[in-house]
């Protein structure tokens, strides 16, 4: 899987359960989110809630850290500044 919210808890030093609450959503709903088709909203708050740039969610390419691949469907694309 290409997101990496998980890891992303982990360095903030929270955890799914409280970024759940932080969004003011149950746990479970939070991972059928993420696990299902995620939209852009869901992982902008995400991102919001952890303090991070929604691209970071991403994990990113080792040859261009400015690229994404999509978590559904593969696809890399490049990150603008």
């Amino acid at each position: 899987m290409a997101l990496r919210i998980k890891e992303v808890c982990k360095e903030k030093g929270t955890t799914l359960t409280e970024l759940a609450e932080k969004m003011g959503i149950a746990q479970g709903n939070l991972s059928k989110m993420l696990n299902g088709n995620p939209t852009l909203e869901t992982l902008d708050k995400v991102a919001e809630v952890l303090g991070v740039s929604t691209g970071e969610l991403f994990e990113h390419t080792l040859a261009d850290p400015n690229t994404i691949t999509c978590p559904k469907c593969g696809t890399r694309f490049k990150m603008e500044e």
